[in-house]
């Protein structure tokens, strides 16, 4: 299992497991973590899944995938040089212990 990390905009953190394979999106919703909607269910059609990825974590994460940078510019919150979706992130073993910082708001 791979562990996330979500840090909240309040600096609240919450360590969850992960299933290699899956999104950092769908690990959020399934682990009830607020402020990851995934609206679109991880079909890239809406921002509501918009994360800021740690610093630490931006090249291994690897850049946007083709399209995201149009959702993105929908979001509701400020999009950053680390912002992406997270549906697009897909759980590794070589991002075990990711950080990962939620907007103020999806909506």
């Amino acid at each position: 299992m791979t562990t996330i990390t979500y840090v909240a905009a309040d600096g609240t953190r919450t360590d969850v497991e992960a299933e290699d394979g899956s999104s950092v999106m769908q690990t959020a919703v399934s682990n009830d973590v607020d402020g990851i909607v995934g609206e679109c269910g991880g079909a890239m059609a809406c921002a509501t899944c918009h994360v800021y990825v740690d610093e630490a974590w931006a090249d291994k994460v690897g850049a946007r995938q083709s399209g995201e940078e149009d959702m993105l510019d929908f979001a509701a919150s400020e999009m950053k040089p680390t912002s992406r979706l997270s549906c697009q992130i897909k759980i590794s073993p070589e991002l075990d212990g990711l950080v990962v910082h939620l907007p103020e708001s999806q909506i």
